[in-house]
């Protein structure tokens, strides 16, 4: 049962028994995994406030050979995302981007590429803050669907189809400057959205929030 350490990203987490929590976890070496963190949720706790959504930590735990949880030991906190929870703008944001790698990525499957695109956006919005929501979301979209190998061909407008294939070509803190707003490309988030659904054969939860900030 030997131990490890992943770099990793906390997705989200579900009440276990009186204490615990299951924590699904998407590391960059290992992909997405589950595991148990005992007592985790006791005030004096070895995880601390790492198992908030989306802190990116380094997790330390065992992996036993056909069991589908790990045993979590304890994580190192390397970014909270604790400021932005404080903004509600910003806070839907992040539950977006939760929901939509939780119902994407496949289990236990290395996705490094996945992985940059969440620190990119995670950065971004932490530098940008509540301005930055919107290019945030929509550049996660896009990404999170071309990474994911189901991106057609966009049937969305002109400006719309501009504004994709910028952002196909640039990182996101290098897109040109732009007023944006909920109507900015708005017809083209509805049209991945519904991509992502088709995909997971399920309704997301998040885009509805988003979409009435």
């Amino acid at each position: 049962m030997p131990a490890r350490v992943s770099e990793s990203i906390v997705l989200r987490t579900y009440p276990l028994r009186e204490a615990d929590l299951i924590v699904s976890f998407f590391t960059r070496d290992q992909g997405k995994l589950r595991g148990v963190a005992k007592r985790a949720r006791r005030l004096k706790s070895d995880f601390g406030s790492g198992l908030e959504r989306l802190s990116h930590v380094r997790m330390y735990y065992f992996q036993r050979e056909n069991r589908e949880l790990a045993d979590l030991d304890s994580c190192e906190l390397i970014h909270s995302q604790f400021d932005l929870a404080g903004n509600f703008a910003s806070g839907v944001a992040l539950d977006y981007l939760a929901e939509v790698s939780e119902q994407l990525l496949p289990p236990a499957e290395p996705g490094e590429r996945f992985f940059r695109l969440l620190l990119a956006v995670l950065e971004y919005l932490r530098e940008r803050g509540e301005p930055g929501v919107w290019p945030a979301v929509t550049y996660f979209s896009l990404w999170s669907v071309r990474l994911s190998g189901f991106l057609p061909d966009l049937k969305v407008s002109a400006e719309e189809k501009m504004i994709a294939a910028e952002m196909l070509r640039t990182p996101l803190g290098q897109l040109s400057a732009r007023s944006w707003d909920r109507s900015t490309a708005q017809g083209l988030r509805r049209f991945l959205v519904r991509q992502i659904e088709e995909h997971i054969e399920r309704k997301l939860q998040t885009p509805a929030y988003v979409e009435s900030l």
